[in-house]
């Protein structure tokens, strides 16, 4: 959970909008979706409010092997939930970064992105009527727009059809069964290529196709369609349309593989001038009892310092309530700002929460 004090999220006027450029985030939940599908989210410590187009993606500016290595990635959360974004990643045999992610990225760390930018999503081809098509993890920017209409109580009809390997590998099979239960403006249709041996399936097999499509979505042709996928996904489906007739400009596709290049060559301007920029004031963290003596940012909160020395400071809450994370200041100034999870006779004795105390000095622990 990210750490921060309600009433600033709350206050207009310390809340900040999220706009195109360089950003630290940190991850704040990291999600198992499938055997090979992962989702992580972000957040940030100060109230920033995540607003941007469904359908758009960030690019990860990540240190791999010694190396600055740009990726770009379909935000999959909707900006109906502002406070946090998600990215979903699949693992791929070979995959530097995917696999650096799965294996590496974990609550609590933080790492720059950049954006968000693109031009493939909802907001500018407004529609009453849509068709979302999607192959394998080529789902999340279609997923972040169904998950806005869902959000909203909006009255676009929806038909969603996914296509994936085999039932073990349909990304938010769950999320989509629930949406498709509570709303009427949602109609969800799986394609499975083929079953694993004791896997049960009443679905749709094979692969799409027009015959196929005819019953998914009869009125295709008086709807707006947004697709993603692998390449040849999206090929066979533009080659559909285009044999039936539809009308190809209120067709619209992003492809979730490639990293357009004027993006990344932005995200790597950005990242030159953050590297430019002064370096952030550093302070002493010193916690004796476990001889650590650690540089930390100066206005990091006491969780997040001792973190970055390696040091576990058990929270729950993360906004000031419930008091377990609570240590002692030996020495230092720091300002803590809590929400009634501490006494004043605690407060007197020296004693914090870590959660919600940023450091404004070098600082001593007990803990």
């Amino acid at each position: 959970m990210t750490e921060f004090n309600t009433s600033d999220f709350m206050n207009p006027m310390k809340t900040q909008i999220w706009s195109n450029g360089r950003h630290l985030v940190r991850c704040v939940k990291v999600i198992p979706e499938t055997h090979d599908v992962t989702t992580f989210t972000f957040s940030m410590n100060e109230p920033v409010m995540f607003f941007f187009k469904p359908g758009q993606f960030v690019t990860l500016e990540l240190e791999i092997a010694g190396e600055r290595v740009m990726r770009s990635y379909t935000i999959s959360s909707s900006p109906s939930i502002p406070y946090s974004f998600s990215i979903t990643v699949k693992r791929v045999p070979g995959g530097m970064v995917s696999n650096w992610l799965h294996d590496h990225l974990k609550s609590g760390d933080q790492v720059a992105v950049h954006g968000p930018v693109g031009n493939f999503n909802c907001m500018d081809f407004p529609a009453e009527k849509v068709l979302l098509l999607s192959g394998g993890v080529g789902i999340t920017p279609v997923m972040s727009m169904a998950r806005w209409w869902f959000n909203t109580d909006s009255e676009v009809d929806m038909v969603f059809a996914h296509s994936a390997r085999s039932p073990r590998d349909i990304i938010y099979a769950k999320e989509l069964e629930y949406m498709s239960t509570r709303i009427d403006n949602f109609k969800m249709h799986l394609i499975c290529e083929q079953t694993n041996i004791g896997e049960s399936w009443a679905g749709y097999r094979g692969y799409l196709n027009k015959h196929m499509l005819s019953f998914i979505a009869p009125d295709f042709q008086e709807r707006e369609v947004f697709c993603c996928g692998p390449e040849p996904y999206m090929k066979a489906v533009r080659t559909l349309l285009e044999e039936s007739g539809f009308d190809m400009k209120r067709y619209h596709e992003e492809s979730f593989g490639e990293t357009p290049i004027k993006d990344v060559k932005q995200a790597e301007i950005h990242a030159d001038q953050a590297e430019a920029e002064e370096p952030k004031a550093l302070v002493t963290l010193r916690i004796p009892e476990q001889d650590i003596v650690h540089s930390v940012e100066l206005g990091s909160t006491l969780n997040e310092a001792a973190a970055e020395a390696g040091v576990n400071i058990s929270k729950a809450c993360g906004l000031g309530i419930c008091g377990a994370c609570r240590v002692k200041v030996v020495n230092g100034e720091f300002d803590m700002n809590h929400n009634g999870g501490i006494t004043d006779e605690e407060v007197a004795q020296g004693y914090v929460l870590s959660c919600c105390t940023r450091v404004k000095s070098d600082i001593e622990l007990e803990i």
